[in-house]
């Protein structure tokens, strides 16, 4: 029996895989999830300095003329102090002398030799950075599940921090079935067709900052898919693809069988890609997506996701969805959830124009899908969808409705 896309995301989620950790240097871990929370050790700033080249000056000399003889410079470790009547030159990330109560800068003041001419009114704690004011030691910098960019290295460059505790990427092992089947460097006969699914979901799962393993092309027996799948156990994720319907070369299910293969779902009321499965091997979960190319990278894109997301670690493992509209009025079958690709121009949803399972180009033209639900059978042009991206990452921490309607 089907389940449904929210049921099937339901279990894959439920499901806890073990999670691998390591020590890898910051300049490493860019796209890395964190596998603890990090502290600061220090403030930030860690001393009040200037935020503009100025001078540093009393509020009470507003208007006045004062003598100006010290200059300090960023870095300078000599501390000193200002009066009444006195004021120092100083540039931006300077340590503030004592006694400072505003910066004025230098384009706001007149400069007659050591003497200066300041405006007026002066606002205390203008262009002063307070020691503290962006980051407080001990405050929670990042906290596990979070995925790096290159503003979290900033972060933990600003602490001193060399080196972070990330989880293990996800070793993702590959490979297709289908005794027609070649690989792109290999020739082909007239009866014979090229495996664009083994080296797409490689170079997916690379972006989704997976470790590869591409076992290779099983031909449809049994023993073949046997060899297949015992070579890529040492993986935390099996992909594969074609072999999984009904025809009577189709062995894949069989040959999981095999190995103690436990099903976390055979079938999903979708279209297309109503075959595909999910279950488990030990602690190896597997993947067996549909030969047909459109509809096996749809499904990846759901299932495959959300699988990856789960291995990695990251505290935001649920597909997130991005509300557009419709370009133009589109008509579908009802009766079964469906997965339309398309363009999204940051405002408009475009379908492409021609698609079907077996399709690759749509694959290409297309940077995201929408998913639309049974009942539906016509969206109105200007219609509001829930557009699901595939060229980047967009994800939540808790799981959110992916489905677009006939009333949306």
């Amino acid at each position: 029996m089907p389940v449904t896309v929210e049921e099937a995301l339901a279990r894959i989620h439920a499901h806890r895989p073990k999670l691998r950790r390591e020590f890898i240097p910051i300049e490493e871990a860019i796209g890395r999830v964190l596998a603890q929370d990090v502290t600061a050790r220090y403030n930030l700033p860690p001393f009040d300095n200037s935020a503009m080249d100025g001078y540093a000056v009393i509020c009470s000399d507003a208007g006045k003329r004062v003598l100006a003889e010290h200059t300090i410079f960023a870095g300078d470790r000599e501390q000193i102090r200002i009066a009444e009547g006195q004021a120092a030159r100083i540039m931006t990330g300077a340590r503030i002398p004592e006694g400072t109560e505003c910066i004025v800068p230098i384009e706001e003041v007149t400069v007659e030799g050591e003497h200066v001419t300041l405006p007026s009114p002066l606002r205390a704690g203008q262009h002063i950075r307070l020691c503290g004011e962006d980051i407080q030691t001990d405050d929670t910098l990042l906290t596990t599940g979070d995925t790096l960019s290159a503003y979290h290295i900033t972060l933990l460059a600003s602490q001193g921090i060399t080196h972070v505790c990330v989880y293990h990427r996800p070793r993702v092992a590959i490979f297709a079935s289908g005794s027609e089947l070649k690989m792109h460097h290999e020739q082909v006969a007239p009866y014979q067709l090229y495996n664009t699914n083994s080296p797409t979901f490689a170079a997916r799962a690379a972006e989704l900052e997976c470790d590869v393993h591409f076992v290779g092309t099983a031909a449809d027996t049994l023993d073949a898919l046997l060899e297949h799948i015992d070579s890529a156990l040492q993986s935390d994720l099996i992909i594969t693809s074609g072999g999984v319907s009904v025809g009577d070369a189709d062995y894949t299910k069989e040959a999981f069988t095999h190995f103690s293969f436990i099903p976390l779902f055979e079938k999903v009321d979708l279209k297309p890609g109503k075959p595909t499965t999910v279950g488990t091997i030990g602690d190896t979960l597997v993947l067996n997506l549909p030969g047909n190319p459109m509809a096996a990278a749809l499904c990846f894109e759901l299932f495959g996701q959300a699988l990856i997301a789960s291995l990695s670690g990251t505290n935001a493992p649920f597909h997130n969805s991005i509300t557009a509209r419709m370009k133009h009025a589109y008509n579908v079958r009802p009766g079964r959830r469906t997965l339309l690709p398309g363009y999204y121009d940051g405002n408009h949803f475009t379908v492409c124009e021609k698609f079907a399972p077996g399709m690759i180009t749509p694959l290409a033209l297309s940077n995201g899908f929408i998913m639309l639900d049974e009942a539906c059978s016509a969206v109105a042009q200007e219609a509001e969808v829930r557009f699901i991206p595939t060229r980047f990452v967009w994800r939540s921490g808790s799981a959110v409705s992916l489905v677009s309607t006939s009333e949306a």
